[in-house]
């Protein structure tokens, strides 16, 4: 497992959790669009148009996942200092 930590696109998605996930997501979507809409015989600009809204929502998906990840750890810091207070009371 410690050799496939240490390949750099590994290393680089550990670090950056919200971007990997967003280029992956958006990759995903990529490839289900060009499959979908291959044979509708769009503009050149209407598929940029088109992947550039479609990476733009696979963002937006991640931020609003990651809202929950926020609140997560807020909702651990007050616990935690729950905790500290409890002990401090006892001593």
């Amino acid at each position: 497992m410690s050799r496939l930590q240490d390949l750099g696109l590994v290393k680089w998605a550990a670090t950056h959790p919200r971007l990997a996930a967003w280029a992956v997501l958006s990759l995903g979507m990529l490839v289900l669009l060009i499959i979908e809409a291959r044979d509708v015989g769009l503009l050149p600009t209407q598929w940029a148009a088109l992947v550039i809204a479609t990476v733009l929502v696979a963002g937006a998906c991640i931020w609003i996942i990651s809202w929950e990840d926020e609140g997560d750890v807020a909702n651990g810091e007050a616990v935690a200092a729950e905790q500290i207070e409890k002990k401090d009371e006892a001593a």
